[in-house]
């Protein structure tokens, strides 16, 4: 198999994981599914409970909210699908890391890393910059650098997806 990469993009509850594990799904290939969340507070508590029930039980499961190109390069594999969901969170960690050169060093691995990853890999993230700009210097920067992530990401998948109300709309690439 070539390698193959989806970008899914949609706002909060727009339907983007669910899409993204009917992807891995009918890949018909192994999957692996790399969680960047972090569990902050009881509502983030029982939104990962609600992945964790979707997801079938022989997908692999790698918890990851801090260094993903490393995972990504050890797991990909030509035979194999790699499911990332998601990575405005894995960004916000990084934003908000206490060691700062972590954003950089994590940010510039993952999009070297990109390119040359083999398999089918699904990523899913929120896309955040459809409404005002926030008031807050760190909200600001969050919004900046997710808008510049997807842009990044883009270049380099073969599809790339919006979903809204739960509906996919090809931005790239074949129909899903």
């Amino acid at each position: 198999m070539s390698a193959t990469r989806t970008l899914i993009l949609g706002g909060v509850r727009s339907g983007k994981s669910r899409l993204a594990e009917k992807l891995a799904t009918e890949s018909l290939l192994p999957v692996t599914y790399i969680a960047t969340a972090t569990i902050e507070d009881e509502e983030m508590r029982e939104r990962i409970a609600a992945h964790r029930v979707r997801r079938p039980d022989h997908w692999r499961v790698i918890e990851e909210p801090l260094q993903l190109a490393s995972v990504l390069v050890q797991q990909a594999d030509n035979d194999h699908c790699l499911l990332v969901d998601c990575l405005t969170l894995w960004l916000t960690n990084l934003l908000v890391h206490p060691d700062t050169s972590k954003f950089d060093t994590e940010r510039t691995a993952f999009l070297k890393a990109l390119p040359y990853l083999t398999g089918k890999l699904i990523l899913v993230s929120n896309e955040t910059n459809m409404g005002v700009t926030p008031m807050g210097e760190l909200s600001r920067r969050y919004c900046d650098e997710a808008g510049k992530l997807h842009q990044e990401i883009a270049h380099h998948c073969e599809q790339v997806v919006l979903t809204v109300a739960g509906l996919p709309l090809m931005l790239k690439g074949e129909h899903v």
